[in-house]
């Protein structure tokens, strides 16, 4: 525990030297870069950030502290754990400003969360949703669908990949009382979608229910879940929160916790006292949000998950997005120096942008060639520069860009 103590007084040490005021890229390599030194010694331009984040130093510590129990505590280690995850919990709710920990449930995936919820319908429901929605969302509803479980009805965007207030709500008028399933920043071009209030409220107004998929919003953009109003919303931690694949989550309203909501995703854990291992002919829930619990959970991602968290808290989502919002602004000006552009404006993107090239996915491997990672979904190049990124390397990415696409 005393290196766990060192470690947080580190951290601490760092974001007190780093002070409260805007971030600067000299004081970021002097104060914190040094936390992430194990990922900084890899010899590339990394620039894939909207995919799987960068760990902290202290991620490694955590896994192994998470399994010193299990060799040092065997069954008693299980007190700890299940500490850690409620930790876990509220650090996610205060990151979202949901109401309370309770309201947070654990998953392994966002996709494990958007099940759980399509599980709470007992008849054959109307999903409506984007064209443009994460692939594992897709393929989940397209499942549901084939299986007659549900009804999806498709939001179409323009010719560009935009989505539109009006097209969206459109399709949501038609079909009320449905399940409305939209991210807040859409994976692929990385459209930000600033109307989400306003969207969410005439849904409900029209009987819907509305799941926000949060994955490329958290983090990114400062998310009050209280004030959006949304009855549902999925994330996780592998991207900007750099805590790897598994700390995932599901946040459920409260006024759904109320018991007269229940998933068929259920298990042991969801019981008022699991541990008092009673066997009720009809199935007993616990109350509130531990009623969505499952089976026996995974410990270990909680654990990856710690350091990405604190350090995201500690300097505050509001001074991450305004550094994020300078960077691709710069960004972009050294592309559209080589004559490269890019979609979309920076208010209106979550953390990375993207420049559209029929040939995105030939680009993409011919950077890594040259050390440089971003990737490319269908036509999009995505490029997603974080704190760890240098200028210098910024530069060198727009050259290498216009060198392969002939851009002058």
């Amino acid at each position: 525990m005393s290196g766990q103590k060192s470690e947080n007084k580190r951290l601490h040490d760092a974001l007190t030297a780093l002070g409260p005021g805007p971030l600067d890229e000299q004081s970021l390599r002097a104060h914190l870069h040094p936390l992430f030194s194990k990922v900084l010694r890899r010899p590339e331009i990394y620039l894939a950030n909207h995919s799987l984040g960068r760990p902290p130093d202290q991620t490694l510590a955590d896994v192994q502290q998470a399994i010193e129990y299990w060799y040092a505590d065997m069954e008693g280690a299980w007190d700890v754990w299940l500490a850690e995850i409620q930790t876990f919990r509220r650090q996610i709710a205060n990151l979202i400003h949901a109401p309370s920990e309770d309201c947070i449930i654990p998953k392994t995936s966002a996709g494990q969360g958007l099940r759980a919820v399509l599980n709470c319908y007992d008849e054959k429901t109307s999903v409506v949703t984007t064209t443009a929605e994460f692939n594992s969302v897709d393929h989940i509803l397209k499942t549901y669908a084939k299986r007659n479980r549900i009804a999806i009805h498709w939001i179409p965007s323009d010719q560009r990949g935009i989505f539109h207030e009006d097209d969206i709500l459109g399709v949501v008028k038609k079909h009320p009382g449905s399940l409305l399933i939209v991210s807040m920043v859409l994976f692929s071009t990385g459209q930000y979608l600033t109307n989400l209030p306003a969207i969410i409220q005439e849904a409900q107004a029209q009987g819907s229910r509305v799941l926000l998929d949060l994955y490329h919003a958290v983090g990114v953009i400062p998310i009050n879940i209280q004030a959006l109003g949304a009855d549902f919303a999925i994330g996780g931690c592998y991207k900007y929160l750099r805590g790897g694949p598994g700390a995932c989550w599901l946040s459920i309203h409260p006024k759904h916790l109320d018991g007269t909501l229940s998933t068929l995703d259920t298990g042991w854990f969801a019981q008022p006292t699991p541990f008092d291992f009673l066997r009720p002919d009809s199935p007993a829930l616990a109350s509130g949000g531990n009623a969505f619990l499952e089976s026996t959970p995974p410990i270990l991602p909680y654990y990856q998950a710690k350091a990405g968290l604190a350090f995201t808290q500690g300097i505050g989502v509001d001074r991450l997005r305004e550094y994020s919002l300078g960077q691709q602004a710069r960004l972009t000006e050294l592309l559209l120096e080589r004559g490269i552009h890019v979609l979309g404006m920076p208010e209106r993107r979550g953390a990375f942008l993207t420049v559209t090239h029929p040939e995105a996915r030939r680009i993409a491997e011919q950077l890594k060639a040259h050390s440089i990672v971003i990737d490319a979904r269908d036509n999009l190049l995505r490029i997603c520069p974080d704190i760890l990124t240098k200028d210098e390397e910024m530069r060198k990415c727009a050259s290498e860009i216009a060198k392969i696409t002939g851009s002058k």
